[in-house]
């Protein structure tokens, strides 16, 4: 995949690529919105750049999604909305992990292995967190958390698509933060990565 990633992206994530240009944020956001009041994305569990633990991915049984916090976002802020893309997935668009919306407009977290209310399709068409494993010997992949903040509250019902949300979300992103977790696989796979993007 072949995308122009923003100056202001570029600066924002620690190994830009091509694929980045992809993401939701590039899609979304600007430089005046980058962790505009302070709005800020963390992990107990990864730094910023940091590899994933194995019991985050498909190569632990039990694995579940990771931790998460944010700090408040800037006044008005009526919704947050989390996004988790592969940018370094083979195709014509990022590989979609997470997509999670519904949230209030404040400072907020997510559980280890916690199932939000709202939560929309991810590139195999299912409503849950997907499990990253990237292809044997292949380089890290990114995961990037992306997390938004909008002026209203979207009405989407949970299953929806990417793009649908995206749609949603157009015209109302006021700030967004960044988190990248890197992994790579020691051990093969299951994904079929030609598979259908049923998004």
């Amino acid at each position: 995949m072949s995308h122009s990633v923003p100056d202001w992206l570029g600066k924002a994530l620690h190994n830009p690529g091509s694929g980045h240009g992809g993401l939701v944020a590039a899609q979304l956001a600007d430089e005046r919105m980058f962790e505009r009041g302070g709005f800020k994305l963390t992990s107990a569990a990864f730094a910023d750049g940091g590899e994933l633990d194995p019991c985050f991915t498909a190569d632990e049984e039990d694995a579940v999604a990771p931790p998460l916090e944010w700090t408040a976002p800037p006044p008005g802020a009526q919704e947050v909305v989390l996004v988790v893309e592969d940018p370094d997935a083979p195709g014509d668009k990022p590989f979609c992990h997470w997509l999670v919306w519904g949230m209030p407009g404040q400072k907020g977290q997510i559980l280890e292995g916690e199932i939000p209310l709202r939560v929309g399709k991810n590139s195999f068409g299912n409503s849950e967190w997907l499990l990253p494993d990237p292809p044997t010997g292949a380089d890290p992949h990114d995961y990037v958390f992306q997390l938004f903040a909008l002026d209203l509250p979207l009405t989407l019902m949970p299953g929806a698509s990417r793009e649908e949300l995206v749609e949603a979300m157009k015209g109302h992103v006021t700030a967004v933060s960044l988190l990248t977790g890197t992994y790579a696989r020691e051990e093969g796979g299951d994904y079929d990565w030609d598979a259908e993007d049923e998004d």
